[in-house]
């Protein structure tokens, strides 16, 4: 097939008997390559409302079940509308004593300005050490070592004991309402005997006081997506109106993307907070929890936002001509809870937006929060140390969205597990939704082989 190698050993090596302990075949022979075909396949996902944009989730989906299938994996194809699919497939053996096991990525991506990169961002381009092209690190590189795991494992008859569902989907960069909450209301059957689930965001290291972190996702905050209106009178804008909705919404919004949000720890983050402050000779408090914070450098972005509830304007609408004060204002805000910190939230955006200000979802979906305990946990963490054996193994909170919103519906645990080990100078959260997305190579192939021993385990 096509760009899907085995491009990373030599014949001596591919060739070579296998030692004690190390498995006859190599998972990340073809992480790099597939990693690479899947940015170039652009999967662009515009947010369409009625999921009718998506122009190459198909053409991806296809791929992915032609690799599938390449191995003796029979898959399944799922659309919503046409042209937004979703990939299912089951594999493993037949141990169930542990419930099946659920493997998902995504295929969509968001929107890239090309104009706006170093190289074209659908290129799969190699430069630096680093896979260039948007997708790279969300999250065709995961999609990439799950597939270069399994089709090695499934040549090399290695296949693990417990039963697994494989998943593809669709739309998760606009919420899954075309792809995972789909498959979760209308396939439910594929899911039967599912109790846990591993996929992004997560097993990314970040390097605090100069020790490796990898970040285990176990929680993850709410979704409120919402759009903001305000109505008033309509007039000349040369005449005195003190019925502005124009006036009134930029107040309110003003007033929302101002707001201090207080800190508040869920169990997840004390956790992490703990470690962290084990590294820094200190103790963890809510007081001291933004300093804490502080001490991941780049990744403070991110985690800086799981310690408390946020809120940020992020579009405005109105008006249609420079001396008409319009009827109607309108604004689009991305709001995000903490688990078990909903009613706060909903209460302090209501005092926020003052009177005259309806709201409407444009989605609106549950935190999630999975204890960081039992034997998966162990795995995962086992699995990377047996690679990087100076590493640390933590949970955190994810701060943006996942499919786990959807899949958590069907009460499996959730966990994200995508390990990568980073350079300490990668701004590595930056690079989500950023402008030059890239991974570097040997992270890539790091991950497949932690993976691999997690898959050998699960």
């Amino acid at each position: 097939m096509p760009g899907c190698h085995y491009g990373h050993m030599s014949s001596e090596e591919a060739e070579a008997p296998a030692g004690p302990g190390v498995p006859s075949y190599d998972p990340a022979a073809e992480v790099v390559d597939l990693c690479r075909e899947l940015i170039r396949i652009d999967t662009t996902n515009y947010g369409d409302p009625a999921g009718t944009e998506g122009p190459g989730e198909r053409k991806a989906a296809e791929y992915v079940a032609a690799l599938l299938d390449e191995v003796g994996i029979e898959s399944r194809l799922y659309e919503s509308t046409p042209g937004r699919t979703s990939v299912v497939a089951t594999w493993g053996g037949s141990d169930d004593s542990r419930g099946r096991l659920l493997l998902h990525g995504h295929l969509d991506v968001v929107p890239a300005a090309a104009e706006d990169w170093q190289v074209d961002p659908f290129s799969g381009e190699i430069q630096d050490g680093y896979v260039w092209g948007r997708g790279a690190v969300d999250m065709k590189d995961f999609d990439a070592m799950l597939l270069s795991t399994v089709r090695a494992r499934q040549r090399a008859g290695k296949v693990p004991d417990r039963p697994m569902v494989l998943c593809f989907t669709a739309d998760e960069e606009a919420g899954g309402h075309h792809g995972a909450e789909v498959l979760v209301n209308e396939h439910r059957d594929e899911f039967e005997g599912v109790t846990e689930a591993v996929g992004e965001v997560g097993g990314f290291s970040t390097t605090v006081r100069g020790r490796r972190l990898y970040l285990i996702e176990a929680a993850e905050k709410g979704m409120a997506w919402m759009k903001l209106t305000a109505r008033g009178r309509a007039g000349h804008g040369s005449m005195i109106n003190s019925d502005n909705a124009i006036t009134r919404l930029s107040a309110a919004v003003a007033r929302i993307g101002a707001h201090q949000w207080p800190v508040r720890l869920t169990p997840t983050m004390e956790v992490l907070l703990a470690t962290v402050a084990d590294l820094a000779g200190t103790e963890a408090t809510p007081e001291n929890a933004q300093a804490l914070v502080e001490e991941f450098g780049g990744a403070t972005r991110m985690l800086g936002a799981v310690i408390r509830n946020t809120v940020n304007p992020t579009q405005l609408a109105s008006g249609y001509k420079v001396n008409v004060i319009p009827t109607e204002a309108s604004a689009h805000i991305d709001g995000r809870f903490l688990p078990g910190y909903e009613d706060e939230f909903f209460e302090t955006l209501r005092e926020l937006c003052g009177d005259g200000i309806e709201w409407d979802y444009v989605s609106h979906q549950q935190p999630w929060e999975t204890p960081y305990d039992g034997d998966l946990v162990a795995t995962m963490t086992r699995s990377i140390l047996a690679e990087d054996p100076e590493g640390i193994v933590a949970p955190y909170t994810m701060s943006g969205g996942t499919d786990a919103k959807h899949f958590r519906k069907l009460g499996m645990r959730s966990y994200g597990f995508a390990p990568l080990r980073l350079p300490a100078n990668l701004d590595f959260t930056a690079l989500f939704h950023g402008v030059d997305e890239r991974v570097p190579v040997d992270a890539l192939e790091f991950g497949a082989r932690v993976f691999d021993r997690f898959l050998g385990e699960a």
